[in-house]
């Protein structure tokens, strides 16, 4: 493979947010066995998992433990939107 062919593995990048800082950070980010071992992680939790090759490229880019750039602050949003609305639940929803 050149140095300029696209890597073709499958990348996943897992989020996390915990109130203290201003936005999310990545927490695991992966390609070919890991992105597997992630997502199945996440499956295996109940995680709700959203497929974007795009942004994940983008946020695979990202140091683990670091914020998300303020690029794919808009996209995160979307998604982090998404998995709140399917877990009925939002940001500081006392537990049942």
């Amino acid at each position: 493979m050149s140095d300029d062919a696209p890597d073709k593995r499958p990348i996943a990048v897992a989020l996390g947010y915990d109130g203290s800082a201003a936005a999310p950070k990545v927490v695991a980010s992966g390609r070919g066995a890991v992105a597997e071992q992630i997502l199945a992680l996440a499956f295996a939790n109940g995680v709700r998992v959203r497929e974007d090759a795009d942004l994940a490229e983008i946020l695979s880019a990202v140091d683990v433990d670091t914020e998300i750039p303020l690029e794919a602050f808009a996209a995160v949003a979307e998604i982090l939107a998404y998995v709140y609305r399917a877990n009925g639940r939002w940001p500081g929803d006392l537990e049942p």
